[in-house]
């Protein structure tokens, strides 16, 4: 289901949504500001999920991952996250 927001910028705001909608190929800037959105979103659910997984490690009892297999479990989890949430949509 799709709601609306109002929200009100400034004039140079507004002509730079515009211009960055255009720039990017986005069919309107609802379409580039709901992109920004998403992608806020995904940056919050991985800082949530590294801080979470700092938590773990720092709780003891972990053997310290190599960085590659950091990012392995990172992508395995995010990619997880994404799944649950449009089987919710």
């Amino acid at each position: 289901m799709t709601t609306s927001m109002n929200i009100s910028l400034p004039e140079a705001l507004k002509r730079f949504a515009k211009e960055r909608a255009e720039r990017a190929g986005f069919s309107n800037p609802s379409d580039y500001v709901r992109d920004l959105i998403r992608q806020d979103r995904k940056r919050a659910e991985k800082e949530k999920l590294d801080q979470m997984l700092l938590e773990g490690l720092a709780s003891g009892g972990a053997t310290p991952l190599e960085a590659e297999e950091w990012g392995s479990i990172r992508e395995d989890v995010l990619a997880r996250v994404v799944e649950l949430k449009a089987a919710k949509s």
